[in-house]
């Protein structure tokens, strides 16, 4: 007799994607594949405990994004490596695949769908567009500035800027995050994979509507979640995208924000469970 826990065991293996990047990940539960995309500043770590309560159900593939945890990186970054790394996940689920993504990386797992990669269903939390004029999102140079700082390593500077100017984290709240030394320090650890989020993002962030040329072609049933606490920009974001996607619904779940992944897996999950297995 099987049970929960045996169904849930945890197998660490790596694939190799396209360019002979090696991308590391756990496998764990039984059923349906689902393929994890962490956010910015994020490994497979981020999504452990969501990834926990989804093996239950579903076969979970939770990875490390090249350059970060035990994935090795490239010399030239390119979002398209990015997607090739899902399509070796999702060559290794056997050809398909739901796939799930929070902020940075719910964009990259939408352009994974749009590129024309095999996803079953596609669920989003908060992808970060900036679709309207109001100032959600990073000013006007912030890329660049974060390319200086990796460039000069200075990268505790580098993860202070993303947190206060594109995430909108208050910057007391941020001081408090550096008197933790394990956390700071992974952090500062994928620091040098900020610009690969960036562009990830692309022209997305610059107040202006989602163009339907770009994303009509994620034609998968998509989910796209918001949290009541997080700031109405996400809101604004997941909306246009519902209205650009052909087959997507928006669903915003009360009490959370924009860290719920890590934060409050076990109020994020069910919602996940219902979409992916209906």
């Amino acid at each position: 007799m099987s049970s929960t826990r045996e169904k849930a065991a945890k197998v660490e293996s790596t694939t190799v994607s396209a360019d002979g990047t090696r991308i590391a990940f756990e496998k764990s539960g039984g059923g349906p594949a689902v393929i994890l995309v962490a956010s910015a500043l994020a490994d497979r770590s981020d999504t452990k405990k969501l990834a926990g309560l989804l093996a239950e159900h579903f076969t979970v593939i939770n990875y490390d994004r090249r350059g970060r945890g035990a994935s090795a990186d490239s010399t030239a970054y390119a979002v398209e490596r990015e997607i090739e790394d899902i399509a070796a996940l999702i060559d290794h689920a056997g050809g398909s695949a739901s796939v799930f993504g929070s902020s940075s990386g719910a964009v990259l797992a939408l352009r994974a769908a749009a590129a024309g990669l095999k996803v079953d269903k596609l669920a989003l939390y908060e992808p970060p567009f900036s679709v309207t004029s109001d100032g959600f999102g990073p000013p006007t140079g912030f890329a660049e500035q974060i390319d200086t700082l990796i460039a000069q390593d200075r990268r505790s500077e580098a993860v202070k800027a993303f947190m206060v100017k594109a995430q909108g984290m208050p910057s007391f709240m941020v001081g408090s995050m550096r008197l933790m030394p394990g956390i700071w320090s992974g952090l500062k650890g994928m620091a040098h994979t900020l610009p690969y989020d960036i562009a990830v993002m692309g022209d997305t962030q610059q107040g202006r509507p989602l163009s339907p040329e770009q994303w009509s072609s994620a034609s998968a049933p998509t989910l796209v979640l918001t949290g009541s606490k997080s700031p109405d920009g996400f809101q604004r974001a997941a909306k246009e995208l519902t209205g650009v996607l052909p087959h997507a619904s928006h669903h915003t779940l009360n009490g959370l924000n924009h860290g719920a992944v890590a934060m409050a897996p076990k109020k994020l999950a069910p919602e996940l469970i219902e979409f992916l297995r209906g």
